[in-house]
């Protein structure tokens, strides 16, 4: 099938048969098409890789870099170990030396003289135990026994060093009798009464550690 185009007054002639060179020039331009496409899909698989490759190169690089860092550290610290070790060494044999040479200066110079013998000491003649002092004992606690009004009596332990108002205390908290008489703590023998102002000394300074008291 022809077809006519007039242009400029000029007829061209245009025909839908092609001929075998056009399809083979056609089916060539699309080989080249796939094969373009196809080389720049490998080369960007292929820079994909290297882009990989490198970036685990570059890992590889920070990571020999920072144990190279740490095996400096640790030589430049076995280093500093080293000679902190080798200068105590230093001032312990200067020591040594200095020990040495005062014993040779004040210690004589011969070996061979003999050493001045010392008088015995005298033994010490055991004395009777009349002369001995008395052995003042320290007791850490004491027990106390409060005799009540109505016969009964409370014991208790108390610290030494606990001041007399702490007896007192237990005796108002545990006493049966008549809970609202007021009271007062006295030793009979020797008898003393004790005051208000004695109730804030020790039991110690009262003289009543180490030994049973009786209060009434």
């Amino acid at each position: 099938m022809l077809r006519l185009c007039y242009a400029n007054n000029v007829c061209t002639f245009y025909s839908d048969i092609k001929f075998p060179w056009e399809i083979e020039m056609m089916e060539l331009i699309s080989q080249k098409q796939r094969e373009r496409e196809e080389r720049e899909k490998r080369e960007s698989i292929e820079r994909e890789k290297q882009r990989r490759k490198q970036g685990q190169e570059l890992s590889l690089i920070r990571q020999k870099l920072q144990e190279d860092e740490m095996k400096k550290l640790a030589e430049e610290r076995r280093k500093e170990k080293l000679e902190e070790k080798l200068a105590k060494q230093r001032v312990r044999e200067k020591i040594e030396r200095d020990k040495a040479e005062r014993a040779k200066k004040f210690g004589g110079s011969s070996s061979q003289e003999s050493l001045p013998v010392e008088p015995a000491a005298p033994t010490p003649v055991p004395s009777s135990p009349s002369q001995e002092p008395p052995i003042k004992r320290e007791y850490d606690q004491c027990r106390i026994q409060v005799r009540l009004l109505d016969g009964t009596s409370l014991t208790q332990t108390f610290r030494a060093k606990e001041q007399l108002a702490a007896v007192r205390l237990y005796v108002e908290l545990n006493r049966k009798d008549d809970a609202e008489e007021p009271f007062v703590l006295l030793t009979s023998f020797p008898r003393r009464v004790f005051t208000e102002e004695d109730m804030e000394k020790p039991l110690q300074e009262l003289g009543e550690s180490g030994k049973e008291a009786c209060l009434f």
